[in-house]
C-alpha cells in the first residue's frame, strides 16, 4: 500500500518561536516550509533570559552545542534597591538549576539565539520576501497568499508572526493592541569598558520608583546587555529599532545607584521601544489553522518567559500533530490550544502582577515588598519548579 505523505505545515514568521516550531516540526518528519516577511532574518532586541523550560526544548532539538557555544551560564539573580544598591534578595542559578531539571538556565544574544535555532532548520526552505496578505481554510486544506503573487497549499497554517499578527487578524479580526504604560531603554556595553566593576557573573535586577533596570551578559561575555523600564503616559509605536540618546536614558534613571549610570552611560547606542498587550483572544485555532507565541499571547517581559513560552508552543504543537497521526489536524490544534493555554495565562497574570511589585513607589507598599524579601532569605530555583521542569515536548495521555 502506498504510503500517506507527510503534512503539508506553512509556518509564518521566523522568529524565535516559529523557527522553533518549524525544527520540531521538521525533526517529526512533517513536510515544513517558513514564510517571512523581511528580507534576511534577522531578530531586533538585545539580550534575553532563557530559562531551564526553555534551554530543555533546545537540547532536545539537537540544539545544545550550538547554544552553549553562544550563551551564557549566569551564576546567580539579585534584586537590588535603587538608590543605595542594597541586595533585597537573590537566588542561584548554575550549577543549581541543571542539577535540578538537567538543563541551565542562559543568557544569550536575540540574534545569536535565532541563528542557533535557524541552523537546525533547511535554510532553503525559510521563504524571505513573503508578507502575508491572505488566507482561506478550504476544509482539507489552506490557501495562503503574499504580497509577491506567490499562492501556496498547506495541510497546516501557523502564525508565529508577532503581536501584529496577520494570521490572527484573518481568522479574528483587526484589534489594535493597547499600550501597557512602560517603556524601556536597551543597550549592549562591551564588557572591557566596565571590568573595574567586576561584576559578578549574574543577573543584577535593579527595583526603584516606577522602573526598574535589569543587566546581564550575553554573547559569551563580551557584552553586557541592559534593559531599563520607566512608566510612561502614551505612547504610538511598537518599533524595537528607535534609538535614544543616552542622555535621555541617563535621565529617566536619574538619582539611581552610581552603578546603574555608569552602565547606561557606557553604552554606545540606546534604543527605545514600548510595551504593548492585547485582550485574551476566545480561541487561538479555526479548523486547520493555529497562532503561537505572541500571535495569540503576548507577554510582559516580567518574568523573563515571553520567548520562552513561544519555543514551548512550537514543541507542544509538534508534539501534539504527532500524537493525532493520521487523524484530524484540526482536532491536533485544538489539543495544543487546551493543553498550553492555563499555563501561559498563568504567566501572563504574574508578569502583569510583577511590573506592579518591580515598580513600587518608596513607602509603606515598598517597605512590605523589601520585608518579604529579606523574610524569604535567599531564593532557591526550586521556587519555580512548575516553571522549570515543565517538559513542552511530552504530552499527557491521550494528547
Amino acid at each position: 500500500m502506498p504510503s500517506i505523505a507527510p503534512l503539508r505545515i506553512a509556518v509564518v514568521g521566523a522568529g524565535l518561536g516559529g523557527l522553533t516550531a518549524a525544527v520540531a516540526l521538521r525533526q517529526a518528519g512533517f513536510d515544513v516550509d517558513v514564510y517571512e516577511q523581511a528580507p534576511a532574518l534577522t531578530e531586533v532586541g538585545g539580550g534575553i533570559n532563557l530559562g531551564p523550560n526553555a534551554a530543555r526544548v533546545l537540547y532536545r532539538l539537537g540544539l545544545g552545542a550550538a547554544l552553549d557555544r553562544e550563551a551564557v551560564r549566569p551564576l546567580s539573580t539579585h534584586q537590588r534597591r535603587w538608590q543605595d544598591g542594597r541586595t533585597l534578595q537573590q537566588a542561584p542559578l548554575n550549577p543549581r538549576c541543571e542539577q535540578l531539571y538537567g538543563a541551565p538556565h542562559l543568557t544569550v544574544h536575540r540574534a545569536d539565539l535565532l541563528s542557533v535555532i535557524a541552523s537546525g532548520f533547511a535554510a532553503e526552505r525559510v521563504r524571505l520576501g513573503h508578507r502575508l496578505v491572505g488566507l482561506a481554510d478550504k476544509g482539507d486544506r489552506v490557501e495562503v497568499w503574499f504580497d509577491n503573487g506567490v499562492r501556496v497549499t498547506a495541510d497546516v497554517v501557523i502564525g508565529a508572526d508577532g503581536i501584529n499578527s496577520t494570521v490572527r487578524a484573518a481568522l479574528l479580526g483587526v484589534e489594535a493592541p493597547r499600550f501597557a504604560g512602560c517603556v524601556a531603554y536597551r543597550g549592549l556595553v562591551p564588557t572591557d569598558r566596565i571590568a573595574d566593576l567586576r561584576l559578578e557573573l549574574g543577573s543584577q535586577s535593579w527595583v526603584g520608583p516606577g522602573g526598574h533596570l535589569v543587566h546581564y551578559f550575553v554573547s559569551r561575555g563580551r557584552l553586557l546587555n541592559f534593559v531599563g523600564w520607566t512608566e510612561h503616559d502614551t505612547w504610538n509605536r511598537e518599533d524595537w529599532t528607535d534609538r535614544a540618546t543616552i542622555g535621555r536614558a541617563l535621565a529617566a534613571f536619574v538619582g539611581w545607584h552610581p552603578q546603574v549610570l555608569r552602565i547606561i552611560g557606557t553604552a554606545d547606542t540606546c534604543f527605545i521601544w514600548a510595551l504593548f498587550d492585547r485582550e485574551p483572544l476566545p480561541r487561538w485555532s479555526v479548523g486547520r489553522i493555529t497562532l503561537l507565541g505572541d500571535a495569540c499571547h503576548p507577554m510582559y517581559p516580567f518574568m523573563g518567559q515571553g520567548a520562552a513560552q513561544a519555543m514551548e508552543d512550537g514543541a507542544t504543537l509538534a508534539a501534539c500533530l504527532v500524537a493525532a497521526g493520521d487523524g484530524d489536524p484540526a482536532e491536533a490544534l485544538r489539543r495544543y490550544e487546551e493543553r498550553r493555554r492555563p499555563r501561559v495565562t498563568r504567566l501572563q497574570e504574574m508578569s502583569r502582577a510583577n511590573k506592579v511589585r518591580f515598580h513600587l513607589p518608596d513607602g509603606p507598599a515598598q517597605e512590605a515588598r523589601d520585608a518579604e524579601w529579606a523574610r524569604a532569605g535567599d531564593r532557591s530555583p526550586e521556587a519555580l519548579r512548575w516553571l522549570y521542569e515543565f517538559d513542552a515536548t511530552e504530552l499527557p495521555r491521550p494528547c
